[in-house]
């Protein structure tokens, strides 16, 4: 008997630790399974056509600092948006770039060999400067890294960054007059004018110095303030000679420089094959913290080091969401879509966790228990139409990143008084002038997301949508005051500084009813009743501009008269970037209450009206003129942020399958693999909003609320392939990995004919957030004919069928 009991307790031992040894097992193959080589399918040449600015900077990490890339048209000598930095069709360099955000540009290197020259010369005319041909076979562009043989000097250039220090490798051939052009002086890009600029030689191998500039955005949002960006860039060689110029003049032997449309030169001996190697270090601070970002992210790294590493950065981000299966060209219309999403907005905090205040000041990020910043403080462009794909997505798989995004605005509300819509370097940047940065921290409070500052940003929120007080361009939402005193913005011409003139109430009016419907969702969890009633007042207001004559969104007179001669399909009459065909459609908070006002039929006929029409022209992106308002006047515009929900309506109106048939289309005809056609023909990549909308729809998921309601939902497309897994991040979110699974996925079977979550069937559209972040198994079978019997059982929320 004490046998059989010694027996069974060894027995049980036995099976302990054989369980320990399984589970460590697994473990260990969870925290050792490799990555999925997921960086193949990311081309930084899609769309570069006509990119903007911040967007074809392949040497960069993600929301880096450093955004490292080739110029074919940076020098700007122009006004308004300027160059946009790199056409794909373009087949000359004028030099390699390390600042690229909205309104930043600026500190240019150039390798040639011969005589010096020192201003870039023509697309037309490249032998006009130190401009430089190459040939398009010899150009290699990847996730963290672009390379290319400059012609005219038989030179090799290579770059590559880590998130604040700039890389460069240049190979020369044998020559006595090696030079390194380094322009700080011109106006780059989108970037404004240089007011200031100095760089000098130090330590024999350094040049360190600053550059200040006055972006035309910066003007009329933030008058006086300026962009100042710092650097020190040290040199692998000591140069032989250096000198200073101001356009075409030079100065031998001079090794300083300052004022504008400057810059220096350095000569050097090469042997052939000889490289010249440049590590630059990048700050929004001081020459100081540009030194220490330099010596923290460049000590004993190599270029190849760095190269490697980028890649493997940049993978490991790219591994937060995996799919499986369909077409490889679907795989790579997804993954730069995604990279897009992770590149637009960059650092503008130093490894210490200083940051630029507008000012001129310094703020400081808190420090964790190991001495390193909590956070990072971002430069960005504004969110106008962001809320329908790059929240969704940061939020969904990135939302450290969207915390840490929101909590950078807030730093600035509580130095400024006001959140921004468009921040660089400190300064208000904003152009669209809606400001939905309240929405964006409602949302991020709805899905789950509460390690930022709530009680600020909550303040910040409500005076965002309720005080129209002491506003000026830039911070708030400048014409406020109409709509919450006149429960609509009149129709009118507004004259800002610098002639600037904008007449957009009713597009106005529409987006404040969503915003306020956001923040309104977050008052009422926080139980403030008072403002709660405010705002969902607020968000009714759409209902005043809706003209039952001709079932338009119509814009309204002072007087509270609609417009005379009203044509729905004039762009920019009263609509920013758009018409009432297409603003009509806007009201993602309340889709239900627009129905009521259109009537379903009407709303239906119009939709499929819509997209059919489209479908013709691209869907607003197949104009042979590149240019991303090229669809302000037609039915529906893809290439720009105010349609982009528009697909997705008919989860609202009872025909499920026709946003499963449009979405799908879209994907299919809008997007492209090409330079020109990688996000329709020429269209505005604009913030990454376009390859995120992209992900987001091939996922199968999107919320046309913008996660503005307190429970928010995702409602349901067609998705691109097999398999999707999505990472979630266990900080927010209890479960680790949504898997979405499509049976019988191919081209022709776009139409979902059932759905089923963790074994249970979902028979409507959309999806409770919550429940997905659980975690587990969404499947979708998948047909060639629409299910017209499958999703039609239940709406997804408005504000008209909730109770508020």
């Amino acid at each position: 008997m004490k046998y059989e009991i010694n027996k069974h307790k060894w027995l049980v031992i036995i099976f302990f630790l054989m369980a320990l040894l399984v589970v460590s097992c697994s473990k260990k193959e969870k925290i050792e399974k490799p990555l999925v080589a997921l960086t193949q399918y990311v081309d930084p040449q899609i769309g570069s056509v006509h990119g903007r600015w911040f967007f074809y900077t392949p040497a960069a990490r993600p929301f880096g600092m450093a955004k490292l890339a080739p110029h074919t048209n940076g020098y700007n000598s122009a006004g308004g948006w300027g160059p946009t930095g790199y056409d794909d069709r373009h087949t000359s360099i004028e030099g390699f770039g390390h600042f690229h955000e909205f309104q930043i540009g600026g500190l240019v290197f150039m390798p040639t060999v011969g005589s010096v020259k020192t201003v870039p010369g023509t697309l037309e005319d490249p032998d006009s400067g130190y401009r430089s041909r190459f040939n398009k076979p010899t150009e290699h562009a990847e996730v963290g890294y672009y390379r290319v043989r400059l012609n005219d000097y038989q030179i090799e250039a290579e770059i590559t960054a880590t998130e604040r220090v700039g890389f460069h490798r240049y190979t020369f051939p044998k020559t006595d007059e090696a030079n390194l052009i380094i322009d700080i002086g011109h106006k780059q890009g989108e970037s404004g004018d240089v007011t200031d600029a100095f760089a000098q030689l130090v330590n024999e191998n350094e040049i360190e110095g600053y550059i200040e500039t006055y972006p035309e955005y910066v003007k009329f949002c933030d008058p006086g303030k300026r962009v100042k960006m710092y650097f020190v860039a040290r040199l692998s060689k000591k140069p032989l000679a250096v000198g200073a110029f101001k356009d075409t003049v030079q100065n031998i032997d001079v090794p300083k420089t300052e004022g504008t449309d400057n810059g220096l030169f350095l000569r050097f001996s090469m042997q052939e094959g000889e490289q010249l190697e440049i590590q630059t270090g990048l700050s929004y601070t001081s020459v100081k913290n540009a030194r220490l970002n330099l010596n923290v992210e460049a000590a004993e790294r190599t270029f190849d080091d760095v190269h490697n590493e980028s890649k493997v950065v940049w993978n490991q981000k790219l591994n937060n969401i995996v799919v499986e299966g369909g077409e490889e060209k679907d795989r790579i219309k997804f993954y730069t879509g995604l990279y897009h999403a992770l590149l637009g907005r960059g650092l503008a905090s130093d490894v210490n966790g200083n940051y630029p205040m507008a000012d001129g000041g310094i703020g400081q990020i808190s420090l964790d228990e190991n001495g390193k910043p909590a956070y990072q403080h971002y430069n960005t462009d504004g969110m106008w139409g962001g809320f329908w794909n790059l929240s969704q997505l940061w939020a969904l798989a990135f939302p450290s990143y969207f915390k840490e995004y929101l909590q950078s605005n807030i730093d600035l509300y509580k130095k400024r008084g006001w959140l921004h819509d468009g921040e660089a370097a400190g300064v208000y940047t904003n152009g669209v002038q809606t400001n939905f940065q309240g929405l964006l921290i409602a949302s991020a409070y709805n899905v789950g997301i509460r390690d930022f500052d709530i009680q600020s940003g909550y303040k910040a929120a409500l005076k965002n949508e309720l005080d129209y007080h002491d506003r000026n361009l830039g911070n708030g939402k400048y014409d406020l005051s109409y709509f919450v005193k006149d429960h609509y913005i009149p129709h009118k011409d507004t004259i800002i500084s610098n002639g600037w003139v904008f007449n957009f109430g009713a597009s106005h009016t529409l987006e404040y009813s969503f915003s306020s419907y956001a923040v309104a969702q977050m008052a009422k969890q926080l139980k403030d009743s008072i403002s709660y009633k405010k705002l969902i007042s607020q968000a009714g207001y759409y209902k005043n501009l809706f003209d039952e004559k001709t079932k338009f969104i119509r814009p309204k007179l002072e007087n509270g008269n609609f417009i005379q001669d009203f044509d729905p399909m004039k762009g920019w009459d009263g609509f920013q970037e758009g018409n009432a065909f297409q603003y009509t459609w806007y009201v993602p908070h309340d889709v239900q209450g627009l129905i009521n006002l259109m009537g379903k039929q009407l709303f239906n006929e119009r939709l499929e009206q819509m997209f059919t029409a489209a479908r013709k022209s691209m869907f607003g992106g197949g104009s042979e003129e590149i240019h991303s308002f090229s669809g302000v006047e037609k039915l529906y515009n893809h290439g720009n942020q105010p349609c982009l929900h528009n697909p997705w309506l008919f989860n609202y109106s009872g025909k499920p399958w026709l946003t499963q048939k449009w979405v799908r289309t879209i994907c299919n005809e809008f997007y492209g693999t090409e330079a020109l056609h990688g996000y329709g023909v020429g269209q505005d990549e604009d913030q990454g909003q376009l390859g995120a909308w992209y992900v987001m729809a091939a996922m199968g998921l999107f919320d046309v609320q913008g996660h503005s309601n307190s429970d928010p939902t995702f409602q349901f497309g067609s998705p691109l392939f097999d398999k999707i897994s999505i990472k979630l991040d266990s900080q927010y979110y209890q479960g680790n990995a949504l898997v979405i699974e499509a049976v019988n996925q191919d081209p022709d079977n776009k139409y979902i004919q059932a759905a089923v979550f963790n074994g249970t069937p979902v028979n409507t559209n959309w999806i409770s957030r919550k429940q997905l972040m659980k975690g587990g198994k969404l499947i979708f079978t998948l047909g060639k004919e629409p299910n017209k019997n499958w999703g039609v059982q239940s709406l997804p929320p408005s504000m008209s069928n909730l109770k508020n």
